[in-house]
């Protein structure tokens, strides 16, 4: 951790981030050696290392369907034997499968300085590049005994969305929708006790989502009809 506390450090994993060009000058360390590449599942929920390929992950026997089907989605299988679960959250953006799918799991992220916290993914990503600074991703916790679903419209089956949803659905009813295909993280529609209300949480969360790919009328409507067939998909 002292490594990463010098200025302008940033961890290592698999280094599809880092290896890009960039006219930016920082410090690389290395986490291969910190054996952070485990998955386990743990009664209920799988523990998923910091530096577990997104491949492993789509390979393990106790990753959801639907998960699955976003890893296959979120890079070619090159760049998924290389990229790192941790490493593609904290550098997602809005248009990506895994982080729609694992924000509707509502994921724990385990993250370390001196000390150990667990902040949710919802609350990672709008701040992540400030509380990671320094810091370390070492955990990634989702639960298994909920109901996942996934949906997509992108400009061809194996492309980034222009409109996603993910929901997730718990025994007690509880239902987190999430949207995405637009700005730097997937937005959250819907955290409720049921799923009353998810076409109208859908369109809202698009409200502001025009951009080149898309308009927000389009994807408000897109949005809305895909949570109902991720809720038809859960039922």
């Amino acid at each position: 951790m002292s490594l990463l506390a010098h200025p302008n450090a940033r961890p290592l994993g698999g280094g599809t981030v880092l290896n890009q060009p960039s006219e930016e000058s920082f410090e690389a360390v290395d986490l291969q050696a910190l054996g952070l590449d485990k998955i386990h599942k743990v009664g209920e929920k799988l523990e998923i290392g910091a530096t577990a390929t997104l491949q492993a992950l789509l390979e393990s026997a106790h990753t959801p369907v639907a998960l699955k089907m976003a890893l296959k989605l979120e890079a070619p299988l090159n760049l998924r034997n290389i990229g790192t679960a941790a490493g593609a959250l904290a550098a997602c953006d809005g248009r990506s499968p895994f982080a729609a799918v694992m924000l509707a799991l509502d994921a724990k992220c385990t993250v370390v300085s001196r000390q150990s916290s667990v902040v949710s993914l919802g609350d990672l990503l709008p701040l992540r590049h400030e509380i990671l600074r320094g810091k370390l991703i070492t955990k990634i916790e989702i639960p298994l005994n909920v109901k996942l679903a996934y949906e997509q419209v992108a400009r061809s089956p194996a492309d980034k969305p222009i409109v996603c949803a993910a929901l997730a659905q718990w025994t007690s009813g509880r239902t987190r929708l999430v949207v995405g295909g637009w700005g730097a993280s997937p937005p959250l529609a819907m955290d409720g006790r049921d799923a009353t209300g998810i076409e109208p949480a859908a369109r809202n969360a698009a409200h502001d989502a025009t951009d080149e790919w898309a308009s927000a009328e389009y994807r408000s409507e897109a949005a809305a009809v895909l949570a109902k067939r991720c809720l038809a998909a859960v039922m």
